[in-house]
């Protein structure tokens, strides 16, 4: 099993594969946009701006299974996160990430990264990082700061 074997839609509305991201390094986050840690937004936009070009990818999941936090329509979503925090960075359709409905990406980057206490996704903000080969390398809590995975991201960027 490969992560290029996933794919999941756009906020736009369109299937997209992870095949267009091999060859990249990406930090895949459930998001919300009423949650305490969605001032994160600014820190993975700031890292998405400062490695694009380098080969980083963030890649946004909204999510309202945590405390109803993320209620709107994938266009308030978008608008909501573009007016506030300027991301650029690919967004995607709203999903579940834990349960029988949750996406078979997240049941995939669950298995391949375990939480502290089991498999399971805690709360909004949980980030997965995922090599250039398409490897999970590590999950990081929702309080960890996006800025604070520079040299993680950098040390996969310079392999």
């Amino acid at each position: 099993m490969s992560i290029y074997k996933f794919s999941a839609t756009t906020i736009d509305g369109e299937e997209k594969s992870f095949e267009a991201y091999k060859g990249k390094v990406l930090l895949i986050v459930n998001t919300a946009s009423k949650c305490g840690f969605t001032p994160q937004f600014e820190g993975l936009e700031k890292l998405y701006e400062k490695y694009k070009d380098q080969g980083l990818e963030v890649l946004g999941f909204p999510c309202n299974q945590f405390g109803s936090q993320d209620p709107g329509t994938e266009e308030e979503i978008a608008s909501f996160c573009q007016k506030n925090y300027g991301v650029n960075f690919q967004m995607f359709s709203k999903i579940d990430v834990n349960g029988d409905h949750a996406h078979p990406l997240f049941k995939y980057l669950t298995t391949q990264a375990k939480g502290l206490l089991s498999e399971k996704i805690k709360w909004n903000f949980t980030k997965f990082l995922v090599d250039r080969n398409g490897d999970v390398i590590n999950r990081f809590a929702p309080q960890t700061k996006p800025e604070s995975l520079e040299k993680d991201i950098e040390k996969l960027l310079n392999a």
